[in-house]
């Protein structure tokens, strides 16, 4: 079992995130605030209230009562000093990292100093998410964001429950619970090339298709709970299909751009996480937005057996299990 490390903080975010209220989420892209300059290690609430006029026109007219909306966001506490720029080393400014990235809605999966593979992914997500060169390092820019971001990363959606958001233009995973982010995780979706390659479970077919993972809203309909598991184009980890073979699933690769044949890929920890948690049973609402990267290669031709047999061309080109 994962352990999460929290200190107060952590425990509010990890406790409280499971019961949050309702919100209206801004669909606005959201960029670091203010350097901070004072110490806090309580969460804070940032509230937005906007009020609208509206007027109706009869015989005569008449002034309706503004109406009031409120958007309530999770902040971050500040810092009573900066991050430091620790590329990919070890130690204790690299906790101090972890702490942060946990503190504003990244996933990892702990705070020990140790800059491993789910730190690496959170800081790629940062960096997605708030627009900066993703390369999984915390150098400059990226120290200065993780010191100055001061709420919680955005959702579209403001559904009641648990749903999950694929955002295809930052390539990140947003689990939001009630209108709120709860965890960001780092994510390839497909990366629009053609693909010929044969069937892993049966090398006598073929499987033909472009790398697309579909817009749309879906719900989680089947999974598959323990370990690796072989699909037709590859093994997969622990793999919840929301879209015919189409799965969020763990993966030995989650680069900084869209690599995968049309699949959701995280980190293994990650999926393990999701599994542990219960936090994505069937059912779940998958909701994929963005767009799609423009096929730089032509569409192969489908080539025959030995036999002279030829594998029919599938109907769908991204139905097939796609890693």
């Amino acid at each position: 079992m994962f352990r999460l490390l929290f200190t107060d903080r952590r425990v509010l975010l990890a406790g409280a995130a499971l019961v949050l209220v309702a919100c209206s989420a801004a669909e606005a892209e959201m960029s670091p605030s203010s350097p901070a300059s004072t110490a806090s290690s309580s969460s804070e609430v940032a509230t937005t209230t906007s009020t609208t006029s509206t007027s109706t026109t009869s015989t005569s007219t008449t002034t309706v009562p503004p109406a009031t909306t409120t958007t309530t966001t999770l902040a971050v506490p500040l810092l009573d000093r900066a991050i430091a720029a620790v590329g990919s080393r070890d130690g204790e400014e690299t906790a101090r990292v972890q702490q942060r990235l946990l503190e504003a809605g990244f996933w990892l999966v702990a705070v020990d100093g140790d800059y491993g593979h789910t730190t690496k992914q959170a800081v790629m997500a940062f960096q997605k998410y708030y627009g900066l060169k993703a390369t999984g390092k915390v150098d400059d820019n990226t120290a200065l964001a993780l010191t100055q971001v001061s709420t919680w990363p955005q959702a579209r959606s403001t559904d009641q429950g648990t749903i999950v958001e694929v955002d295809k233009d930052r390539q990140v995973l947003m689990i939001v619970v009630n209108g709120r982010v709860l965890w960001v995780l780092n994510t390839s979706t497909g990366s629009g090339q053609w693909f010929l390659e044969q069937n892993q479970k049966d090398l006598t077919k073929w499987e033909l298709g472009r790398s697309i993972t579909d817009s749309g809203r879906f719900k989680i309909n089947r999974e598959r709970s323990n370990g690796w598991w072989a699909g037709d184009l590859g093994e997969i980890y622990r793999p919840k299909y929301f879209n015919g073979g189409i799965a969020i699933h763990g993966s030995r690769s989650i680069p900084n751009y869209p690599a995968s044949h049309g699949c959701v890929r995280v980190s293994t920890a990650a999926m393990d996480m999701i599994w542990e948690t219960g936090i994505l049973p069937k059912g779940t609402p998958v909701w994929v937005y963005g767009n799609d990267i423009e096929a730089e290669n032509e569409k192969p031709e489908m080539p025959t057996t030995t036999t002279s047999t030829t594998v029919p061309a599938l109907e769908s080109t991204t139905s097939v299990v796609a890693p």
